[in-house]
Parts: structure tokens; C-alpha cells; sequence
């Protein structure tokens, strides 16, 4: 979602939203890899979050746009007909990326974008576009098809380094060697919709961008380009055209005609660490231990602890009196499948019969699920922590060792 404190929303729409099963009052944030022939924006697609985000520190990146009002000035007739004239150029610097072998595309399993960033064919995506691919393809400007490898990855930040067996001369894009500021004018080029390398201008909104989820990239650039599915991965370039981010996820705001989506995008500049880590081969998963929250709960992640006592009376989930992380799913062969946790169970006449409520990770009070999130994510896979779980009214401990995103199927 976008980065503004959405702690002040009132329950009662939050309460709305968990009885009707949905949670579509509210923001949601969206990572943007695309199925074949995705059309909407908020489409279902393996990756998509199932909850809505949550709100984002003090001195966030909103209370920085407010103070900006280059942000929200429209682009120019001069600073339009330059973009599309550095669309012209860069365009065949980038890549469709396809989750299906180069020599058998018909029917890929996902969609994305990339962009080559040197001339022996490195190339920059979104993690998400190639997490858990079997096969990958990626496409040039003139339709034709080359084998991809993936080089190095950082779950966290959603980057992927590629190497395309690009023929020699193919073009690349430079990157930054600054940060860019509020109010510069962006061109975002992506493969959204389905459609194949198709450009989308606005300006940059805000930096230091929080999603407010642990399971997004920190630290973003925000545009108001209109990116949908597919886009992920692709470049954001300045006036310059330089590569300023890679695109990562949007957050879909409103409804209908009132419907608004925001942008996101990794930052990169040519002294970037991540990027010299990925040239290095690194390959860093995310720490999880296989949980999820869904269906009639999934707007309930980020309660305060007044709001967990109104939730659980209002909808009379019989949750006890101490704030806490409650979870409807545990991942099979995870590690909480194989400590034991326990996800939330009812019976027919609505009484809870089962459910661990966690309240603590290696001693540090949480109070919500988003705040067990950012607990176990400042942790590495294979890190073990101690839970203090609230089980039938008993405080115990459960101690588990963390694992890599990759090898479960929830987080």
C-alpha cells in the first residue's frame, strides 16, 4: 500500500470488511508479476498478497510528498515528447521475461520484465518475476527468444541479476549515478497487461517509500505511472536515461472510477550494494517459518492493541485478553508445521477450539501479525528463534529454526 498511516482507519470498517469476507474497502499492495494475458491490475496471481498492507514509520516518504508539490504537477508537452523519444532508444534494452523454456513459449507460466545493463548480456529484474521458474525465457525487441540464468538474487529487496545469451551488440541501459529527487519525470517500460514492451510515464512522488509489509522491498521510489501486471522488473529511467529503479509491486487504492494506483520501485545506482553483491553471485532468502492469515481474517493483521479487544469482541473470536499474532495456516514440512503451532479452528457454533496467539519472538513483545512478520524477517534462514505462544490460556515456548521463502509454500 502507499506509506500513509492507515492505523487511524476506523475499526468498524476493518470489522465491515472481516464479516463480509473481503477486504476490498481498503488499500492493497500488489507485486506485479503477471499470468498470460493478465488485463486487470488487481487479477488473482500466485504472488499477491493476501491481506492489505499495513502503515509505515514516522517521517515516511508521505509526509515528504506532502511537502513536494512538483510531485503533483502533470507532465509537460516538451517533457512528454522527451520520454517518448528515450522510450524510442532504451526499448531495445529490455526483455520480456517468460516462465517457459526458449524453444517451447506458447503457453508461459508467468509474465515480467528485465532490462540488459551491460554488454555481455547482465540483465536487472524483480525477484518475484523468476522466484521458484522452472524455465526461463526472455524476449528481445525483435521477438526473438534466448535462454536466461539466473546469477544472483536478494529476496528482500526483490532483485534478480540475469545473464541473457543475448547476441553481441544487443544495446543496454546505464545506470544512475545519483539518486533522483521528488517531481523528476519518469518513463516506466514493461510488458503489463500481456502487452509486449509498452511505455508508462508520470513523475517520481516520493522517496524512502514503505509498504508497511515485511514481505516488500523497503526503501522505494514512488511514482504515479500506472503499472499493472507484467511490469515487474522493467526499468524506471530519468530524463537522462538512466536507470533510476526496477519496478517491484503498486497499491491499488479505492474503487471504480475512484480506483488509484501508485507505483513502486527498487532504487539502483551504478555503486548500488545489492547489485555488486548479485555480480558477486549471492543468493539471499527471506526468513520464514510458514504461516499465513486469510479469508474472513485478512484484514485484521495490523490491530492495535485497543483494536484487538474491539475485533474480538465484535466478531467474538474468542481470542483472550493479550494482543497478539494469530494465523488461520501452517505451511506442510515448515518449520511451525514442525514445531507444532497451531493455526486458528473453529467448530460449527463459532467457538475456537485451537489456535496459538504468539506474542513475543526471542523476547520482543508483537502485538499483530505484520509486527511477527518484521520480527522474523531481521533474521536469516537457518536462525533460530523462541516464540512465546499463548496456547489454551498457557504461556509456553516453541523454539524453530527459520528457512528460506523457497522451500514453503506460505509466509
Amino acid at each position: 500500500m502507499t506509506p500513509k498511516n492507515t492505523s487511524a482507519r476506523p475499526l468498524a470498517l476493518a470489522l465491515s470488511a472481516a464479516l463480509v469476507g473481503g477486504t476490498a474497502l481498503f488499500p492493497s499492495v500488489l507485486a506485479l508479476q503477471a499470468a498470460p494475458n493478465v488485463a486487470s491490475p488487481n487479477a488473482p496471481k500466485a504472488n499477491t498478497p493476501p491481506s492489505s498492507a499495513a502503515p509505515s514509520t514516522p517521517g515516511s516518504a508521505a509526509q515528504r510528498r506532502a511537502s513536494n508539490s512538483t510531485a503533483a504537477v502533470p507532465l509537460s508537452t516538451s517533457e512528454k515528447a522527451s520520454l517518448s523519444s528515450l522510450f524510442t532508444k532504451s526499448r531495445a534494452a529490455t526483455l520480456r521475461i517468460e516462465q517457459c523454456a526458449p524453444n517451447n513459449c506458447a503457453d508461459p507460466d508467468g509474465i515480467g520484465t528485465a532490462f540488459l545493463i551491460s554488454a555481455d548480456g547482465l540483465a536487472l529484474t524483480a525477484y518475484h518475476v523468476v522466484f521458484q521458474a522452472k524455465n526461463l525465457s526472455a524476449q528481445t525487441v525483435d521477438k526473438k527468444r534466448y535462454a536466461v540464468e539466473v546469477v544472483g538474487y536478494d529476496d528482500q529487496a526483490d532483485l534478480a541479476l540475469l545473464r541473457v545469451k543475448v547476441p553481441k551488440g544487443t544495446p543496454f541501459l546505464p545506470l544512475a549515478t545519483l539518486r533522483p529527487a521528488v517531481g523528476d519525470a519518469a518513463l516506466a517500460i514493461g510488458n503489463g497487461g500481456g502487452d509486449f514492451l509498452t511505455s508508462k510515464t508520470g513523475r517520481l512522488t516520493a522517496l524512502d517509500a514503505e509498504a508497511g509489509r515485511a514481505d516488500f522491498p523497503a526503501g522505494t521510489l514512488e511514482l504515479n505511472a500506472p503499472l499493472i501486471p507484467g511490469d515487474s522488473g522493467g526499468p524506471i529511467l530519468n530524463a537522462k536515461g538512466e536507470v533510476t529503479g526496477v519496478v517491484s509491486y503498486i497499491s491499488v487504492q479505492g474503487q471504480g472510477n475512484s480506483r488509484r494506483i501508485q507505483s513502486y520501485a527498487v532504487p539502483v545506482t551504478t555503486n548500488d550494494p545489492h547489485l555488486a553483491a548479485l555480480k558477486r553471485g549471492e543468493k539471499r532468502e527471506a526468513p520464514v517459518i510458514g504461516i499465513g492469515i486469510g479469508g474472513t481474517l485478512a484484514a485484521l493483521t495490523d490491530l492495535s492493541e485497543s483494536d484487538f479487544a474491539e475485533a474480538n469482541r465484535v466478531l467474538e473470536l474468542d481470542l483472550g485478553a493479550t494482543p497478539g499474532a494469530f494465523f488461520t495456516s501452517v505451511s506442510a514440512g515448515s518449520p511451525a508445521a514442525k514445531a507444532g503451532l497451531q493455526p486458528l479452528q473453529y467448530n460449527e457454533e463459532g467457538k475456537r477450539v485451537r489456535g496459538d496467539i504468539v506474542t513475543a519472538v526471542n523476547g520482543k513483545r508483537i502485538i499483530n501479525f505484520l509486527e511477527f512478520q518484521f520480527a522474523v524477517r531481521s533474521y536469516a534462514p537457518g536462525d533460530t528463534v523462541t516464540l512465546s505462544v499463548l496456547r489454551g490460556g498457557k504461556a509456553i515456548e516453541v523454539k524453530l529454526v527459520l528457512t528460506g521463502r523457497s522451500t514453503v509454500a506460505q509466509n
